[in-house]
C-alpha cells in the first residue's frame, strides 16, 4: 500500500518503476515454483514466497490507481485550507484511495487461497492442496470431495469475514454514494 501510494502520487517514480511492476505482474506465480523449489526447498517459505508474489500485484496496482486519481477538487480544497503533505495524505489521498485498496485486497484474498492450494499441490507434505493430490492418487473420491468442500467453506468464510471488515471500514463511502 505504501509503495502504491508513492507510485500513484509521484510521476517521476512511476516512470522508473512502472516497467518493473508490469513485468513482475506478468509472471504467473505458479511458474516460479520450479525456480523456488531448488532455491528454498519444499516447505512453508517457498509457499509463502509464491503466495506473496501473487497477491502483491492487485493491491499494488489498485493502490496506485486510487492514489493517482484523487479528485482534483478535493486536492485543491486541501491546499486552500493549508493542509500539509501529511494531512493531505491522511485526510484526502488515503480516504479517496481506500475503496480501490479494498478492491485489490479482495482480489488478493481469492488469489492467496488459489496459490496456497497450488503451492501445496507441488511442494508440501500437508495442507488442502496436498490432501487433494493425495486423495486423487489414492483414488479416494470421498477424500477428494471432502477437501474440495473444506476449500469452498474456507473461501466462503474468509470472503465473509473480509466483507464484514470492508463494510465497516468503508461505511462512510457507502453513505456518501447513497446521498448523491
Amino acid at each position: 500500500v505504501v509503495l502504491g501510494v508513492l507510485l500513484g502520487r509521484s510521476v517521476v517514480l512511476a516512470r522508473f518503476v512502472d516497467p518493473l511492476v508490469h513485468f513482475g505482474r506478468a509472471i504467473p506465480p505458479p511458474m516460479l515454483l520450479p525456480l523456488l523449489i531448488p532455491l528454498m526447498s519444499i516447505g512453508t517459505p517457498m509457499q509463502l514466497t509464491t503466495i506473496v508474489f501473487g497477491v502483491v500485484w492487485p493491491v499494488l496496482l489498485n493502490t496506485v490507481e486510487g492514489a493517482r486519481y484523487v479528485d482534483r477538487q478535493h486536492m485543491e480544497t486541501a491546499r486552500v485550507f493549508g493542509f500539509s503533505r501529511g494531512q493531505r495524505l491522511r485526510r484526502v489521498i488515503l480516504p479517496s484511495a481506500t475503496p480501490k485498496i479494498f478492491a485489490g485486497l479482495r482480489l488478493s484474498l481469492s488469489l492467496a487461497l488459489i496459490l496456497m492450494v497450488v503451492s501445496e499441490l507441488v511442494g508440501s507434505t500437508n495442507g488442502i492442496g496436498f490432501q487433494l493430490r493425495d486423495s486423487e492418487r489414492a483414488f479416494d473420491p470421498p477424500g477428494l470431495w471432502g477437501s474440495l468442500v473444506v476449500l469452498g467453506l474456507l473461501g466462503y468464510v474468509l470472503n465473509l469475514a473480509f466483507f464484514t471488515v470492508e463494510r465497516r471500514v468503508l461505511s462512510w463511502h457507502r453513505a456518501a454514494k447513497q446521498t448523491t
